[in-house]
């Protein structure tokens, strides 16, 4: 299928206005196709000659004003509209749509828990064309209405209020019409249905929902008060800050099954994975985690959806700013008060991960460099999301956060239901301040890299008269500007010298050239960027590594702990640390941290990178050991049952870091851990994959675990435990559906390929390393862009850390048939690979 180029849309909004669609859909034909028929009104401002997207299984007619076209004219997803007068024209389209087990377009599902069936629609970049016919790109804003006859029992639920107008005579097949929206793109028009399970109430005057399927209701019963709560509290919040008021007439929040992203910020519409509606026990991480989709989907409704970017260079605008607003919302509004802490040690890693890769780019592109949708879809990554809002927080802390607000609100009331760039949103701050905002974002949002701050102390003698000190030079690597915070902390006194104190919290702009100077002792901590208010790698002088590896739980804030351990991350990762030494550090500090963001931050570092690609095969059981030991201290910690978050925690790296059976066993046999928590059904599959991967279990076992769960989680589990099971046999069954069984649905593919590869499995499966490169690349070109992410990112053999599979993999980059999302998954990971190659050897 050909990728819109930014060109061709330029050239085709200069020619169109497009004001309606009215769409129809018929979900009552069967479990393969819909049949979708759309009138499309728009308007030519000259004659000239343009088409419009669809991607059908079957093109029964088109009409255009009435008069007939050949279906046969449309090629590569595109349908000439030839010889177009100027004026108001009217486009009918009807055809046979065919659902996706994907999660694009319109993806249908059926839960193996009872039986019933769900669509949603996930319409983002060229996905409409599978639904129904556009002029698919975003600054072309129309007003969409749905029409869908769906079976008796599903409710329909769409962007606008929707309500049952009648029943069909044939089969009692329920006709739903949607309230038409304001003006939104294509990529954001959206209808679910189903047998819902419904939560409604009324917020601020407009009716608010929560849906699921059937299978999770009491679940979703269960969390109901919490999700509203939060949903309404960051309403609210977001309605003090914002002038413009909410731009829609309802909000309904889905959660659906098999979802690809984290939630899409659909208009009154938004959807979410159904993950976020637990089945089992959490952590209050994971439950602040859902809360801040929540509020980053919402802020969507005005940065996204509202103000819409032109073209997706601008991704940024959208991404970057529901980061930051949902982060900074949430601590605000909820009880949810220290969210950054969470975002310095989970997500920014990922932007600064990013960003050192050969396929890093600037938080807003060049236009040149996104000339397609294909290659707009490219950059949802770390740096759109993490990098982007990381350098809107330094933007609030050098610009002030009443000024940014004031721009912020600016723009929407400047560009309210139209598209807007970079240039406009600069310049609706620039009006509020006497700050070069440009020169800002140039320095800023079109630059590539990471920044790395770095301290020069110089102690100065005692004298007679003088009782001695220190001065602070701060060194750039890089070319951003950097307003930040030093912490200088000394050792507390009658505690043995383990307890720190901030002395001092020191506000410097870098470069300056400012010279700080102290007197008396030089600190036993410096600590750059504290309060992690910027975005840069930083580093620690030798006296503040040394007392950072030996009294880092010391340290009174977390936010100030989180920012240290990532500081210890990069020099891992840079080769300047140890990976033992982070090992004995989070050994020595993680039994005494009392935030659980951190805990399972580190751990989560400690234990999918340090233990299974930064040491050396030989060493792997000693790091397995640490964690085991460091795991099996936190649950002593939580012996008196009063954080089972923390004690959760532990249980599953416990689990994770098992090299023998007999424990987990006992544990599966009994249904518990001895002191709690219970085998949930989350906390049993986790234990059923870890024996699989051990040897312990058959497959006759892996059947009884799923007839006991026979949920869509329950078939993902045992799908996961079937491809771990260290059998050539199982191996190759695995290897046969992942590549050569079109029929995986996109969740049950990602499940088998996270099951597949395991490093104590290392010389079962040496014979499908450099196998998996061509056989990736022959899968994205029949499956299509989410099955090959999915490939690049869970199927990548990650553990083979070894010159043999850095050359199969790059030799598979010269192939010119590598799809582009795909191209994208290698080049990333085999620059992590080479990453951990050099850790490794020195």
């Amino acid at each position: 299928m050909s990728a819109l180029t930014r060109t061709e849309a330029q050239l085709r909004a200069q020619l169109l206005d497009v004001q309606h669609y009215d769409v129809a859909l018929d979900l009552t034909d069967g479990d393969e196709t819909f049949h979708s028929a759309a009138v499309i009104r728009f308007t030519a401002r000259t004659a000239g000659d343009t088409f419009v997207e669809l991607k059908p299984h079957r093109l029964d007619s088109v009409l255009l004003d009435g008069a007939p076209l050949p279906p046969d004219a449309l090629h590569d997803g595109r349908l000439p509209l030839t010889g177009l007068t100027e004026g108001p024209h009217e486009l009918r389209i009807d055809s046979l749509m065919r659902y996706s087990r994907t999660g694009e377009g319109l993806h249908r599902f059926t839960d193996p828990a009872d039986g019933e069936t769900y669509v949603y629609s996930q319409m983002f970049l060229d996905d409409v064309q599978r639904v129904f016919p556009a002029f698919d790109q975003p600054d072309l804003k129309a007003v969409f209405a749905f029409t869908v006859t769906a079976p008796a029992h599903w409710t329909v639920l769409a962007n606008g209020v929707t309500t049952r107008t009648g029943t069909r005579d044939t089969d009692g097949a329920g006709i739903w019409r949607s309230a038409p929206t304001p003006l939104v793109s294509t990529y954001l028009a959206a209808v679910a249905a189903g047998p819902w399970h419904s939560v409604t109430t009324e917020h601020a005057g407009l009716p608010f929902g929560i849906h699921c399927r059937r299978s999770l209701a009491p679940h979703l019963d269960a969390d109901a008060e919490e999700i509203l709560s939060v949903t309404t509290a960051c309403f609210d919040r977001y309605q003090e800050k914002f002038t413009e008021p909410y731009p829609f007439d309802s909000y309904d929040q889905a959660f659906v099954p098999e979802f690809n992203a984290g939630a899409m910020e659909n208009p009154g519409l938004v959807t979410f994975r159904d993950e976020f509606i637990y089945r089992s026990a959490v952590t209050d991480t994971e439950r602040q985690t859902r809360a801040m989709v929540i509020a980053h989907e919402m802020a969507h409704m005005w940065f996204g959806d509202l103000v819409t970017l032109a073209w997706f260079d601008d991704i940024w605008l959208n991404e970057s700013f529901a980061e930051y607003m949902g982060y900074q919302t949430l601590t605000e509004a909820t009880r949810f008060t220290d969210t950054w802490t969470d975002f310095a040690v989970t997500r920014k890693p990922w932007g600064y991960d990013a960003d050192q890769r050969p396929s890093t780019h600037p938080v807003a592109p060049a236009p040149e460099d996104v000339p397609d949708t294909a290659s707009a879809l490219l950059n949802f990554d770390g740096i759109s999301y993490a990098k982007g809002a990381s350098a809107l927080r330094q933007l609030v802390a050098w610009l002030g956060e009443k000024d940014f607000l004031a721009g912020i609100n600016t723009h929407f009331a400047r560009h309210r239901f139209a598209n807007a760039s970079l240039a406009d949103f600069v310049d609706s701050l620039a009006a509020h301040t006497d700050r070069d905002v440009h020169a800002w974002a140039d320095a800023w949002l079109r630059t590539t890299g990471a920044d790395t701050l770095a301290p020069r102390i110089e102690e100065t003698p005692e004298g007679p008269a003088d009782p001695g000190g220190w001065t602070l030079a701060v060194d750039r690597r890089g070319s951003r500007p950097h307003h930040v915070a030093v912490g200088v902390y000394h050792r507390a006194p009658g505690d043995a010298g383990r307890a720190l104190e901030r002395t001092a919290l020191l506000h410097l702009d870098v470069p300056s050239g400012d010279v700080v100077s102290a007197s008396g002792p030089r600190p036993a901590l410096l600590v750059l960027n504290d309060g992690d208010l910027t975005y840069a790698k930083v580093r620690l002088d030798e006296t503040s590594v040394e007392t950072a590896l030996r009294g880092l739980s010391g340290i009174p804030d977390p936010l100030t702990r989180a920012v240290v351990w990532n500081a210890l991350r990069d020099m891992v990762r840079d080769g300047e640390l140890d990976p033992h030494d982070y090992l004995a550090t989070a050994s020595a500090h993680l039994p005494g941290e009392t935030d659980l963001a951190v805990v399972q931050g580190v751990l989560a570092f400690a234990r999918t990178q340090i233990a299974d690609r930064y040491v050396t095969p030989d060493r792997r059981p000693e790091a397995l050991a640490t964690l085991t030991a460091i795991a099996r201290d936190l649950l002593r910690r939580t012996e008196d049952g009063a954080d089972p978050g923390l004690r959760l925690a532990a249980v599953r790296v416990l689990v994770d870091s098992a090299t023998q059976p007999d424990t987990l066993a006992t544990w599966l046999d009994e249904g518990t851990v001895p002191g709690g928590p219970e085998l949930d059904p989350e906390l049993g599959w986790r234990v059923l994959g870890r024996l699989a991967v051990l040897g312990a279990v058959q497959e006759a076992d892996i059947d009884a675990a799923l007839a006991a769960d026979p949920s869509a989680t329950g078939e993902e589990g045992a799908a996961r435990c079937r491809a771990a099971l260290p059998t050539p046999e199982a191996k190759a069954a695995a290897w046969d559906r992942l590549f050569h069984d079109d029929s995986l649905s996109n969740y049950l593919f990602s499940a088998t390929a996270q099951g597949f590869w395991q490093p104590e499995q290392t010389d079962l499966v040496r014979e499908y390393v450099t196998r998996f490169y061509p056989e990736a690349v022959a899968l994205g070109a029949r499956r299509g862009p989410a099955i090959a992410e999915a490939a690049g990112r869970w199927a990548f053999p990650a553990h083979a850390v070894d010159e043999a599979n850095l050359r199969a993999g790059h030799d598979c980059l010269a192939d010119p048939d590598v799809l582009p999302l795909l191209r994208r998954k290698l080049v990333d990971q085999l620059d992590d690979l080479a990453r951990a190659h050099k850790v490794r050897t020195g």
